[in-house]
């Protein structure tokens, strides 16, 4: 390991050149090497944690990969854990084995991310930035990875630590406090970065900030990069749903199959504009984290319909086909299901319903599939007894009553089950009665209840996974997603062209401009709302400073402009002072300083009182306590005499005198010479004493009180002997 090991400790953001010089492929097989050897039996999380497997086990592998102080080990954990988890679905004879030792590299992940959190700004390096997992590969391990999947895919697969914990569901990662505070400060703009685009439509890469912590009083006014905080981003979407919602409503009620009408044609552009906001956002984080986000799925659900509707109306107006134009319109009214509930799940995103949604919808729809796929066989047998009887029954027919079955109209099952035969069809739709609707529906409510009373167990991490999801999402890197609806379509058709004619440089200007151009409101808002957050806060400082002391006590006033002793606690914490006051400095100088006068201090009486005479730049403190040598008159209840034992004797004779103590042992003016001779004089006195003399004495003593304990239990034993063979004669 000797060739990423050697990794400087980043106080501040890494730069791009020392991103780039961070190897992140040698950490991968050490770690899933480690991992291996050292679980071999299937854990839990809460047996990972316990005490005795978190100092035998997971403490030692942490405490050797931090020593390392490689700002991507926390990305490598959760690279190996995905690579866990896929062997966990393809083996399933080891599978339970294969998620322990998933579990042990989200713990170590979440340890290590510990490691790095002395500073915000490298907390969140650690988090955000982008690793490239062949970063330090050797070239013939480069050259076979390219070949297996290409080029530009191992160029574009860049991701960071908390988009691979996202990907893998590491949901206790995620949900801990202290990824939760780089999360938090994302989600409100206190942390800024900017993340290189590598998968954008329209990439602009030309200006990357590094990271810092958010200043208003030094940004400027017009500040586009605000645009993309999380929190100003979900109240622009929420916004842009709004809008869609009210034009789509209007364009329903004024349909016009034979031309396109007005509200068509704008909802024609807010909604192809809404596409593309969801396609660039699918495109630059990938599908999987895209779909990770419960929102997303309704979202994409319109989009589908929209879809779906253009095709069918774009074939209806080149046919002049009236019909095809009706049922795109019948299918786009279709829209409303997903648009209404998408604007009303924002004032309700806490509930453990709406967590559960996503769950219990992919549960629903993998149950219904695997129902639809066994009653086919059903379908086919009715069908084909059905042609031999009458032939009136058709696929789509028998389908439409299986259904109707299905979802609780059994009396449908009796009225028509001879009419496909007269034996055959009484018994074939009498059982599928009784499954579907005792059976099969009663397995799904369970699966639904399972699933909804888990998310319920864990709602407040599945809460913060899904925040931590949108968080993300809202720090885009693709130029698109700092224009609103429709100006995306029109940023799209300037600076997609423009990238080919234009330098990095004139493209970020041209970028900058056409977004403080089409957002100018907005920003104007941002601008006033973070600057009003501090304004009132410095006029009620000034303003109270000036008032009278005695109106400051008034009630009244004291409520509107605020109390001023929590602002001086603030300000005590917040001062930066690097003077060090020496409190507890061992020459003892500030720690008298800091005792209260109430009790004086008990360190000074060891020394002798020729000594103390000696000494005059100290002044001793003698102590209001009685002293442990002395007993008070109150104490006096059981006195033992313990002096005259031979151990005591022995201690006495090896206890040296109060003189000999270390005279001033906090004195920091003694000199080393001074002490190798009081230590000598000691060692002196302990040699003059008759050790042997006292041991012997000892073990006399031991063994006489030895002999005396043999002979009491002998005559136990005895009596205890005579006693069981008497009874014994007796029998």
């Amino acid at each position: 390991m000797d060739d990423f090991e050697e990794q400087p400790t980043m106080a501040a953001a890494p730069t791009q050149d020392f991103i780039a010089s961070v190897k992140v492929f040698p950490l991968i097989p050490y770690l899933k090497k480690d991992v291996i050897n050292t679980i071999d039996t299937p854990l839990t999380w809460d047996q990972l944690t316990a005490s005795d497997i978190n100092f035998a086990v997971v403490r030692p592998l942490v405490l050797k990969y931090a020593r390392l102080r490689n700002m991507a080990v926390v990305y490598a954990c959760m690279v190996v854990r995905s690579y866990f988890l896929t062997q966990a679905v393809s083996d399933l004879a080891h599978s339970s084995v294969s998620y322990s030792h998933a579990t042990l590299c989200e713990i170590m992940a979440l340890k290590l991310l510990s490691h790095f959190a002395t500073s915000k700004v490298q907390l969140v390096a650690v988090l955000t930035t982008q690793w490239n997992p062949l970063a330090g590969a050797p070239m013939d391990v480069v050259q076979e990875v390219k070949q297996a999947i290409g080029e530009d895919e191992c160029r574009e697969n860049s991701q960071s630590a908390i988009e691979m914990a996202i990907a893998t569901k590491a949901k206790a990662f995620v949900s801990s406090p202290i990824v939760q505070s780089v999360v938090n400060d994302m989600y409100t703009g206190r942390v800024i970065f900017s993340i290189t685009a590598s998968r954008s439509v329209v990439a602009d890469n030309y200006k990357q900030r590094a990271i810092d912590i958010y200043d208003v009083r030094r940004a400027p006014f017009l500040d586009h990069y605000r645009l993309r905080v999380p929190r100003y981003s979900a109240i622009l979407h929420f916004m842009n749903i709004a809008v869609l919602l009210l034009i789509f409503i209007a364009f329903l009620h004024s349909e016009d199959a034979a031309r396109v009408s007005l509200w068509e044609g704008v909802f024609l552009v807010f909604a192809t504009a809404f596409t593309l906001q969801e396609y660039t956002a699918s495109r630059e984080y990938g599908w999987l984290i895209y779909m990770s986000n419960v929102w997303n799925i309704f979202d994409t659900a319109f989009v589908v319909i929209f879809l779906v509707y253009l095709v069918l109306r774009i074939e209806g107006l080149v046919d002049n086909n009236a019909d095809t134009s009706q049922l795109a319109f019948d299918i786009l009214a279709c829209a409303g299901c997903v648009l209404v509930p998408r604007l009303a799940f924002y004032a309700i995103t806490n509930n453990v319903v709406i967590l559960a949604l996503r769950a219990m919808i992919s549960e629903f729809v993998f149950f219904i599939c695997i129902a639809a796929t066994c009653f086919s066989g059903l379908l086919l047998t009715l069908y084909t007894i059905s042609l031999q009887a009458n032939g009136r029954w058709t696929v789509s027919g028998i389908a439409w009553l299986i259904v109707q079955i299905w979802f609780g109209n059994t009396s449908l099952s009796f009225n028509q089950a001879k009419s496909f035969h007269p034996v055959l069809g009484p018994i074939l739709m009498t059982s599928f009665a009784a499954l579907s609707n005792t059976l099969l529906l009663t397995i799904l409510i369970s699966i639904l209840s399972n699933t909804a009373a888990r998310i319920d167990a864990n709602a407040t991490q599945e809460y913060l996974f899904q925040h931590t999801i949108s968080t993300f999402e809202g720090v885009k890197s693709d130029a698109l997603f700092s224009y609103q609806p429709p100006f995306n379509l029109l940023a799209l058709l300037i600076l997609k062209p423009a990238t080919y004619l234009l330098s990095p440089r004139q493209l970020h200007s041209a970028n900058v401009f056409l977004i403080r151009l089409t957002s100018f409101p907005v920003l104007v808002v941002i601008a006033l709302y973070e600057r009003w957050l501090i304004a009132p806060e410095l006029v009620k400082h000034y303003l109270y400073r000036d008032v009278p002391r005695h109106v400051r006590n008034i009630p009244v006033v004291e409520y509107l402009f605020g109390s001023r002793a929590a602002d001086l606690y603030g300000v005590i914490f917040q001062a930066e002072d690097s003077r060090d006051f020496n409190i507890f400095d061992e020459a003892g100088d500030g720690e008298e300083s800091l005792l209260s006068p109430m009790v004086p201090s008990t360190s000074c009486q060891l020394g002798s009182s020729d000594h103390v005479e000696n000494t005059p730049h100290r002044q001793r403190k003698t102590s209001a306590l009685t002293p442990l040598e002395e007993t008070s008159s109150s104490a006096k209840v059981l006195s033992l005499d313990t002096m005259t034992t031979p151990i005591s004797k022995l201690f006495r004779r090896l206890k040296p005198p109060l003189s000999l103590k270390v005279d001033n042992l906090g004195e920091g003016h003694l000199e080393s010479e001074n002490g190798l001779q009081r230590l000598q004089s000691l060692l002196d006195e302990c040699r003059d004493t008759h050790l042997k003399d006292d041991i012997r004495d000892l073990q006399d003593r031991q063994v006489r009180i030895e002999s005396l304990l043999l002979a009491l239990t002998r005559g136990i034993r005895n009596d205890t002997t005579t006693t069981h063979s008497q009874d014994t004669m007796m029998f």
